[in-house]
């Protein structure tokens, strides 16, 4: 007698609750803005654990303290007398407080880009309607808005000392809205620098050493030449040139030329010529930067 033939397992679909969508499909443009927001948010550690606040949100502390500081001694120092303008330029902000937006770019740069390569996320970023264009631009506009919100919040802050002192409006108007637009400037070279430097290794610790090393190392040795040849050799117009070597002397002399702003160094751009230099050498390091970031992502392998 012949036994008949064992059935297949039958399958059994459970309702778990799951609904498909059937809102619109926002495509490209949607998925780069929430990746702006969400590496904007990230830079700043909002959404993350509190250790990730504690080092942007510290720095960003640490630079708008001084700034509170200015702005309570040119309030009280105007009311009684003794003060008839800011104690320090707005556009000379940067330079003062350098250490601490060196140590925030090197440590947040890494954070928005090196931890993508190093667990692997990139693939599922490219899987949604989002080009690798798309991906640079997100990030850099993200890096560049927390760099500008960084530099011009204290900005705003010493301004709003010079308003309370009842300082000439006009004046400091125009003095804070070229400092803004230098911090434009700042933001966007900085930022094209670390994302560019942070990008090659997926170690974060690399990329934070490296960035520091950068800034530091060209600061240092631009200043040094300049003081040796501003002051030992008395030639200024070779200590204006040196300006170029350096990412932050570099924006401050696009500030003095085409804002008429205080040199925080030895000596601002010499002359015309060199002020034109400067600004098509700052729009060649922000266009560089992001042509090197698209061909650095071009080649990364998914």
């Amino acid at each position: 007698m012949t036994q008949p033939p064992e059935q297949a397992p039958v399958g059994v679909i459970h309702n778990i609750g799951y609904r498909g969508y059937s809102g619109p499909r926002l495509g490209r443009q949607a998925v780069t803005r929430a990746l702006f927001t969400h590496s904007l948010r990230g830079i700043f550690g909002l959404g993350r654990s509190g250790r990730s606040k504690v080092l942007p949100m510290g720095m960003f502390a640490i630079m708008c303290l001084p700034a509170l500081v200015l702005a309570v001694v040119t309030v009280v120092g105007s009311n009684q007398g003794v003060i008839t303008r800011p104690p320090l330029a707005y556009t000379s902000y940067a330079m003062v407080t350098q250490a601490v937006i060196a140590i925030f770019l090197a440590a947040q740069a890494p954070q928005a880009v090196s931890l993508d390569v190093r667990y692997a996320t990139l693939p599922l970023y490219f899987s949604r309607p989002l080009e690798r264009t798309d991906y640079v631009a997100a990030k850099y506009a993200a890096l560049s808005t927390a760099l500008f919100i960084l530099l011009s919040v204290p900005i705003v802050i010493m301004y709003t000392g010079t308003l309370l002192a009842e300082l000439p409006v006009a004046e400091y108007s125009s003095d804070a809205l070229a400092a803004l637009a230098g911090a434009v400037v700042y933001a966007l070279v900085l930022a094209g620098l670390g994302l560019l430097i942070a990008s090659v290794t997926a170690r974060r610790g690399f990329g934070v050493a490296a960035i520091i090393t950068v800034l530091a190392l060209s600061y240092t040795l631009t200043s040094a030449m300049q003081g040796l040849f501003g002051h030992g050799q008395d030639n200024m117009t070779a200590a204006g040139w040196l300006g170029l070597l350096s990412p932050m002397t570099l924006v401050d002399g696009v500030q003095v030329w085409a804002f008429d702003a205080q040199s925080s160094t030895i000596t601002g751009p010499p002359g015309t010529t060199g002020g034109i230099v400067f600004c098509l050498v700052t729009l060649a390091v922000i266009a560089g930067s992001y042509r090197l970031l698209l061909a650095r992502y071009r080649r990364v392998r998914l």
